[in-house]
Order: C-alpha cells, then structure tokens, then sequence
C-alpha cells in the first residue's frame, strides 16, 4: 500500500492510547526486518532515517528502499526524516518523498526555533506532509553530535504549549530524561513523568519520545559472550515507556536496541563459524535478532493489530 501520512498514523495512536514505534533504517537487512514483522502482527510502523543513514546510504537510495518494500504490506508505513539539521534537508526529505519530517532546531534559542520550525512547516504542509519538532534536548550521541549534560535540558509545559501554537506542527518531541545512544548513566534513567503529564494537559498533539531504546539483557549478553566490549550500558525500562503512553507519547524513537541486535548477529556468526564468508549467512542472523527486538517493541507499545488499511489520504 502508499506511504501513509505521519499525522494520520500519530493522531489515531494518542486517541485510542498505544504508541508507534519509530524505528531508524540503515540498509536493506534492517528494512526488512522492521516491515515483515509489521505486516506479521498487523502494526503501524515509523521507519525513520538519520543524517548519518543518508550519508552512509543515500537519502534517495533509502527513500525508494523503503517505499518499494513498503508497497507490498498492507500495515501503514510511513517514512520519516529523523533530525533533520534544517530547512534545506527538509526541502531534499519532501523531494524524496518522505510522509513525515522532523527539524530539530531545538540547539537554537526559543525564537529562533520557533522561526526555523515554522518555515519548515509551511514547506512540508503545502505538499501534504506531516511534520514534528523538538523543544529540549536530550543528553548522548545522536549521529556524532554529543549533547552533555550542562547543555541538556527538558522542555518546559508553558514553553511547549506557545511553541506548538506558534509553529503549527503535528506531533512535539519532549525531553523528561531520556537519552540518545546506551545510557551513560548509573543504574535506572530517571524519566519526569510528572513534566510530561504538565505537557500533555497543554498539549493535546501526539508527543514523541526520543532515546528510548531498552538496551535488553539478552542482547547484552550475546555481545559479550562473542568479546564486545559494552561496559555496563542500560536503556529506559520498560515501565517507563507503558507509563509514558497514556500520559500522550504516540510516537517513540528506536535505535540503539537495533545496532545491538543486527551486531549481536553478526559478530555471533563470524565468532562460531570463522571460515564463513558468504555475507548473506552472515547477515542473516543479525536480521534475526532484529526482529525479535521490533516484535519486542511492538508488544510492549501496544502497537500490535492496531493497523487499518485506510488511515486518510496520502500526498501525491
């Protein structure tokens, strides 16, 4: 089926309480794996691509991947920049033919954001697009660009409630404590369930949930058991993600746990089996272990059988 619009997908998950997982896409194996355990339990699905995807892929190149596979499914798809750094990324998203955008001038002071975000919406919407903003930062890695803890901050409910009126956007990112990246932290991530409940009374659009990665034991312990070196990473618990959906998280980003898996795989098969060098039994594990995490993903978002073959219309 088309690409489905972000807005539609997003405004239908914070009605009827369950979220949607957004899930980055690198290259084919991954792709793959996202969309066939979608279509196996009937779930709408983000798949979102980073600056660091379309410099390592091409923009274009993931763009038709993704478009061509998700063709052949009958679960809503729909293609999201990640992170877009600014207006002319967004412009190149649109041309490809993405269903959704991000810009994230959320480094810029509040204004400034206000101003970059706005024109960015006022592109996307004239063709029909669907766009999210951010308003906070968070702390961690995302794509290369450390955000430490002196210039992170949470967003603020009176800031966030201003913000979305004054910019039009269709879905906000918040920061209450999550991080980009394996959790650098001690023990459990403290998340503000108390902000988000103040943002969701202001707010009444579907809020995402950036650095939400779980980093699971069991892949934990696959990495190790072939010689990684991970210290001692961990993600946002599970109970913090049920608890975060029915405060008005509709939509919540995925990374970290798929690196670990596709790797997990990888590494287990060139560990076990040294003279294999055929890339396709290779990869094929990791492609394995990824389902398992979306399937994962699925059942603890309540997203599973949420799909509906029409959601509104799609942008030509």
């Amino acid at each position: 089926m088309p690409l489905a619009l972000g807005k539609d997908v997003l405004d239908k998950a914070r009605r009827e309480g369950y979220a949607v997982p957004s899930f980055n896409t690198n290259n084919l194996e991954t792709t793959q794996a996202i969309l066939e355990t979608a279509e196996e339990v009937g779930a709408p699905v983000f798949l979102q691509i980073s600056d660091g995807a379309r410099k390592y892929a091409g923009l274009e190149n993931l763009a038709n991947l993704v478009r061509d596979m998700a063709s052949r499914v009958s679960v809503p798809v729909v293609l999201h920049l990640d992170h877009g750094a600014d207006y002319t990324m967004v412009l190149q998203a649109l041309r490809a033919g993405f269903t959704s955008v991000m810009i994230d001038a959320s480094h810029h002071p509040f204004e400034e954001n206000v101003a970059e975000t706005r024109r960015c919406v006022e592109a996307a919407h004239a063709v029909g697009v669907s766009v999210e903003a951010e308003l906070g930062r968070l702390q961690g890695i995302e794509d290369n660009i450390a955000v430490d803890e002196r210039e992170a901050f949470l967003t603020d409910p009176e800031e966030a409630q201003r913000f979305v009126a004054e910019t039009g956007i269709d879905y906000l990112a918040v920061a209450i404590g999550t991080s980009h990246g394996a959790y650098k932290g001690k023990g459990r991530p403290y998340i503000d369930h108390a902000r988000l409940q103040q943002i969701a009374r202001r707010v009444s659009l579907p809020l995402v949930l950036h650095g939400s990665s779980g980093v699971p034991q069991w892949l934990k312990d696959k990495m190790r058991a072939t010689g990684a070196d991970l210290g001692d990473p961990t993600g946002i618990h599970d109970e913090d993600v049920r608890k975060a959906i029915p405060q008005g998280i509709a939509k919540i980003n995925i990374d970290t746990d798929l690196r670990l898996a596709l790797s997990a795989g990888i590494r287990e098969v060139v560990v076990n089996n040294p003279k294999e060098f055929d890339p396709r039994k290779i990869l094929s594990k990791g492609r394995d272990y990824l389902k398992q995490v979306v399937r994962e993903k699925f059942v603890l978002m309540g997203t599973a059988g949420r799909a509906r073959t029409s959601l509104g219309p799609t942008p030509a």
